[in-house]
């Protein structure tokens, strides 16, 4: 058994395609991403701003612009501007566990509705704001209106695809994250320059063009026949499904999906049922894969991608064009997934990915090491070491967006039956923006006491994660949602938690 792998012989397969109606929804769906990519990559770009830092946060401005003593590996340590950045993922941690229920009882689409909207009003308060109050009053609310969309968009995704093309349009979210972190960095390199300082209200205040978009959308999307049906409206469901699968012949996958539907509504609890013995994989998978996700290091480059160019010795228009070039490749490389997980499979890009990521953070740690020295005497990194560690990062972040990036949401969304399916997503989004919140908050001061070190650090976790899918994540693609759990049963380690049912449809077997 090479790691588990599983693959399906004789397996289900529903008719329908990929029509222009479900491609439509999922492009709005998919703004959900986009509103997290874009605070995700605003946040840096605005606190290295010398007007934002002025106005906000004085000590930390006159440490990086004053004080040519300081250590440069620790110019921008200052926990209350971290907590600026990391709040919205605190925020958006307790919210995922309201939007949960939100998304069960009332559908997908509601929930989006629900996070566009407070994230708008997030983004109002935040381009208005006039003390540090105001900023992390508007940035709690983003933090609400990013739980309640990464809780229902992945979902909403993975239920309208047709099977064989769910990897393609889930990573459309993902994309969207990325698309949105590029505009940010764009956005913020011409703001950075407007007169009179007050540029970094437009980049704070833009994040509202993304949200009215999700919240105005969403109104007019079909909600998926899963939801459909898990509320009762079985009927509405059958024609949902005919209309998004482009063909009549839909009895099976709707009978595969009331029966899931029917079989879930007798788990009373579904935060309960999770914890079972049966449904241990699920529960591994919700809490590893996310943070793995995390400590990939990914948002040390994303959240602070302008801090960390500009404590890296790049002058302030450099560090802000070098988070371009990063945002415009992690954009690129995500269209790289979005083509090669349903052809391919979500392990071989998880593996690869793992060990490129690996690579590239030693040789970056190597380079700033050399550079900077151990203490970070150094004043700024040579042209050449520059160039080096610009494109090391580059390279790292290629391959977290055809990797850990896309998959890390597509795999949690398209393993949960029915019944845990809102929970085991909660706590996607939860472990997720716990792990997001806590790097963002104490990212700054861990690259102060850590050094070049925690490059180091970083690097270990991504060899440890690549170990983890080799031996305990199974092949999920082309497999249809409903029919997942056969995949944990073949899997040379989870089958000892599955309970093996008599007379199953598929026949599977272990390589």
């Amino acid at each position: 058994m090479a790691g588990g792998v599983a693959i399906i012989i004789g397996g289900k397969s529903y008719p329908g395609n990929l029509t222009v109606y479900v491609a439509m929804a999922a492009f709005i769906a998919a703004w959900g991403g986009l509103i997290f990519g874009y605070d995700i990559g605003i946040s840096g770009g605005v606190t290295s701003m010398s007007s934002f830092l002025k106005k906000f946060f004085p000590d930390v401005y006159h440490k990086e612009a004053l004080d040519t003593s300081t250590d440069q590996y620790c110019k921008f340590d200052s926990m209350i501007l971290t907590l600026f950045t990391s709040s919205l993922y605190l925020a958006a941690l307790i919210a995922s566990f309201f939007a949960s229920t939100v998304t069960r009882k009332f559908g997908r689409k509601r929930s989006m509705i629900i996070g566009g909207l407070v994230f708008l009003i997030g983004a109002i308060i935040n381009a208005a704001a006039v003390n540090v109050a105001m900023l992390i009053i508007g940035r709690i609310l983003l933090g609400i209106g990013v739980g309640f969309a990464n809780q229902s968009v992945p979902l909403y995704l993975s239920e309208m695809a047709p099977y064989k093309y769910r990897g393609a349009l889930n990573i459309c979210f993902q994309l969207m994250i990325t698309i949105g972190i590029l505009f940010a960095n764009l956005l913020n390199y011409f703001t950075a320059s407007i007169k009179g300082g007050w540029g970094w209200r437009v980049s704070l205040g833009g994040a509202g063009i993304p949200a009215a978009i999700i919240a105005i959308g969403s109104y007019f999307l079909p909600d998926t026949p899963n939801s459909l049906i898990e509320r009762n409206l079985k009927e509405e469901a059958r024609e949902k499904l005919r209309r998004i699968r482009g063909t009549d012949d839909v009895e099976e996958e709707f009978h595969d999906l009331v029966t899931a539907s029917d079989a879930s509504k007798k788990v009373d609890h579904p935060w309960k049922s999770i914890m079972q013995r049966k449904h241990r994989p699920q529960l591994v998978m919700s809490i590893a894969i996310p943070l793995f996700q995390q400590f990939t290091g990914i948002n040390v480059i994303m959240f602070y991608a302008p801090v960390l160019f500009k404590t890296l010795g790049f002058g302030d228009n450099a560090s802000l064009m070098s988070a371009i070039i990063t945002g415009l490749v992690n954009v690129i490389s995500t269209l790289i997934s979005v083509f090669t997980s349903d052809r391919f499979g979500r392990r071989p890009l998880f593996i690869l990915g793992g060990t490129q990521m690996m690579v590239f953070q030693i040789i970056v740690a190597v380079l700033i090491k050399q550079s900077f020295g151990a203490n970070g005497e150094a004043d700024r990194l040579s042209t050449a070491t520059s160039s080096g560690v610009v494109t090391g990062i580059c390279l790292f972040v290629m391959a977290f967006a055809y990797s850990w990036g896309p998959l890390g949401w597509l795999v949690p969304s398209e393993i949960y039956p029915l019944e845990i399916r809102s929970a085991g997503q909660s706590i996607t989004v939860s472990v997720n923006m716990l792990f997001t919140f806590l790097i963002g908050q104490f990212f700054l001061k861990m690259l102060c006491g850590m050094r070049y070190g925690l490059f180091f650090f970083f690097g270990a976790w991504e060899f440890v994660m690549t170990a983890f899918v080799y031996f305990l994540l199974p092949e999920t693609k082309e497999i249809p949602i409903e029919e997942m759990q056969q995949v944990w049963k073949s899997h040379w380690f989870w089958a000892k938690f599955v309970p093996d049912e008599e007379n199953t449809e598929e026949q599977l077997q272990s390589i």
